[in-house]
């Protein structure tokens, strides 16, 4: 049995990665979203809690992590973002591993990794896909966020490639500035691509 082929795929805030990780996904595709994965792992009873308080006390409860607190201790400091990645990035590897033993038999999969250039993930995948939408779409859809401000946009713009080095590094552009037809149509384009070429 060949090993599936597998798509990175990733995209700057606010450019539709979501909306295309759903489309993969309605294609059949099988997803592993880094981030429900930390979500899942910082949850109620979630398997970080423990080494998370030890690390940043008073940021864990009966909910789990509170993103906010343990936000706050972090944000800015490099130093304590190294701590918690420390802390994360093994866990979430594990569960990458678990899904990849789990879908050996699928053609294609995905890895909907956020920072996949900026954490240097992009060799551990056949192929990169960006998603990517016009700076203005981006910052309107980012700043009708709940508790999203200009300053906190800059904050997190500033942790992330920019989306035009990302699209220069990319094996594929989904462009998400269309309709919503228009990029599904993309989508299943690149699916069947890759799929037939593999």
């Amino acid at each position: 049995m060949s090993a599936p082929f597998v798509l990175g795929l990733t995209g700057s805030i606010g450019m539709g990665k979501s909306a295309v990780a759903a489309m993969l996904r309605d294609l059949g595709v099988p997803v592993f979203d880094a981030d429900a994965a930390v979500h899942a792992l910082q949850g109620a009873d979630g398997a970080l809690l423990a080494p998370i308080e030890a690390a940043f006390p008073g940021t864990t409860g009966p909910g789990g992590v509170d993103r906010g607190k343990l936000g706050s201790a972090v944000f800015g400091d490099k130093a304590a973002l190294a701590r918690l990645e420390a802390i994360v990035h093994p866990a979430v590897g594990a569960l990458r591993a678990e899904f990849l033993a789990a879908t050996v038999g699928a053609p294609l999969i995905v890895f909907d990794i956020p920072l996949l250039f900026e954490k240097g993930s992009a060799n551990q995948v056949d192929a990169v896909a960006v998603v990517s939408a016009p700076a203005a779409m981006q910052r309107a859809r980012v700043l009708a966020r709940a508790g999203m401000t200009p300053e906190k946009f800059a904050q997190i713009l500033a942790l992330q490639v920019p989306d035009a080095q990302k699209r220069a590094r990319a094996d594929h552009v989904i462009d998400t500035g269309t309709s919503l037809v228009e990029t599904r149509a993309a989508v299943a384009r690149l699916v069947d691509r890759l799929i037939a070429q593999k």
